[in-house]
């Protein structure tokens, strides 16, 4: 049986603000209800589902702890195609709320990327396809 990632799902303290910024700032969908501790979002390719944080004790069975600022133990990576695409994404992100991490720049891997980073500090990379 080969094994195939298939979800990425985060742990947020506040849903209803998590929400409203991968809908208005990230564009995503949800059919998401006020209350629920559950969102999902449509999405191609990988399905990106959020919990909230305080159900997760119940869940595990045991209480889990939780990086305090900057959040370093994971990227959320979005590509946008061309180069091009990394500068005019970016600063649609941050007129719409996204906090800026780095701008826009070339990468010696070949390709462009930049970092913001959503309310609860996780850390979102937005990257061009590479280029030769």
């Amino acid at each position: 049986m080969k094994l195939k990632f298939d979800m990425v799902g985060i742990f947020v303290s506040d849903i209803e603000v998590m929400v409203r910024f991968y809908s208005d700032v990230m564009g995503l969908e949800t059919n998401w209800k006020t209350g629920e501790p559950y969102a999902e979002f449509s999405n191609d390719g990988i399905r990106f589902a959020m919990f909230e944080r305080a159900k997760l004790p119940d869940l595990l069975g045991q209480e889990p702890s939780y990086p305090a600022g900057l959040n370093g133990t994971f990227e959320l990576a979005v590509n946008v195609g061309s180069p091009e695409n990394v500068d005019i994404t970016f600063n649609e992100m941050l007129e719409k709320g996204a906090a800026p991490v780095y701008g826009p720049r070339d990468e010696p891997w070949k390709m462009r990327s930049a970092m913001v980073s959503d309310p609860e500090k996780n850390l979102i990379e937005i990257a061009s396809d590479f280029w030769k």
